[in-house]
């Protein structure tokens, strides 16, 4: 790496360090410390919603038996957990979480998601997913993986899926708005146009370090106040070409970091910017180490620090400015 390239990712890193011990001095925890052995809240930007600062990725429960998929819903509402995000595009995830969450509904703060940009498509996820999800709302409904800008032009234009979350809005189905997204540009460009309650992202050490993809997004999201919430925490890069259609982590299409040292290096770095919560690979080993991180969660030293940020060099992101992915 020329030194150029490799200072300038380091300023980067340093602005992103930065930021997070500022938002540590200002009270992001300001729900207060958990009660001994169960996982903390922060504050979801201005909703003032108090969510668990690990989320339950629906994949977790995903081609899972049922009871399977209801014990490690309950074990992860007993440890603290009570944020749960799901989308149709994750195979039978919404048939499993939905009785498995059930018992547990009226204490969980539940997101959703659609892929559909037009009014008509939007609103057949919508009522889809609420039948099978055994709710009467979504307490945050999110566009999903915004990525190009002719979907973003779709989505807020004329007939878009915007329409469709306003309405349920008014209707009482979806309580707050918000998007998920791949790219640097359009999510600067959709916090611009719409007034979104929430941004969930990738906020991971490799990506912001080696493709300087994150800090932007941010920045931009701590501006307009709103709920951040993270992706990737413990991605680590692409899978080589020979094991891209068979690797040893099934629920993850990139690699992770390793288990359980790096990946838990990886979570509390992240778990150390201004996010309110991260939501963990589906793969349970990585969920219930994401747990266990939540659970007795530290700011890294400067050794764990200089060893993680060391480990990505040479590491190919799984994001890049400028793509569509």
């Amino acid at each position: 790496m020329e030194r150029r390239v490799f200072l300038r990712q380091a300023a980067t890193t340093a602005a992103a360090l930065a930021s997070a011990r500022q938002l540590n001095a200002s009270g992001l925890k300001a729900a207060g410390p958990a009660p001994a052995g169960r996982i903390g809240r922060r504050t979801l930007g201005k909703t003032g919603e108090q969510l668990s600062i690990i989320g339950f990725g629906g994949i977790v429960v995903m081609n899972e038996e049922t009871g399977a998929a209801s014990n490690i819903v309950a074990e992860a509402v007993d440890r603290g957990v009570n944020y749960f995000d799901v989308a149709p595009s994750y195979g039978n995830a919404q048939e499993r979480l939905g009785p498995a969450l059930a018992p547990y509904r009226n204490k969980c703060f539940l997101a959703c998601k659609t892929d559909g940009l037009t009014r008509e498509a939007a609103r057949t996820d919508l009522e889809e997913s609420l039948k099978l999800l055994k709710t009467d709302h979504f307490d945050l409904y999110q566009f999903h993986a915004l990525t190009k800008m002719a979907d973003l032009d779709k989505v807020l234009g004329p007939g878009g899926a915007v329409e469709t979350m306003e309405a349920a809005k008014k209707e009482g189905k979806i309580r707050y708005i918000g998007f998920s997204v791949h790219s640097a540009e359009t999510a600067l460009a959709a916090m611009d146009r719409y007034n979104f309650d929430t941004i969930l992202f990738p906020v991971n050490w490799v990506l912001f370090t080696q493709a300087n993809f994150g800090p932007q997004i941010l920045e931009r999201a701590q501006e307009k106040k709103m709920g951040i919430l993270a992706l990737k925490a413990m991605a680590k890069t692409v899978w080589p070409a020979g094991e891209k259609q068979k690797h040893p982590v099934p629920k993850c299409w990139y690699q992770p970091a390793a288990f359980p040292d790096e990946a838990a290096l990886g979570l509390r770095w992240t778990l150390g910017h201004p996010v309110t919560a991260a939501i963990p690979p589906g793969d349970e080993r990585y969920f219930r180490l994401a747990m266990d991180v939540a659970q007795n969660l530290k700011p890294l030293n400067a050794a764990e620090e200089q060893a993680l940020l060391a480990s990505a060099h040479g590491a190919e992101p799984i994001f890049h400015l400028g793509n569509d992915v």
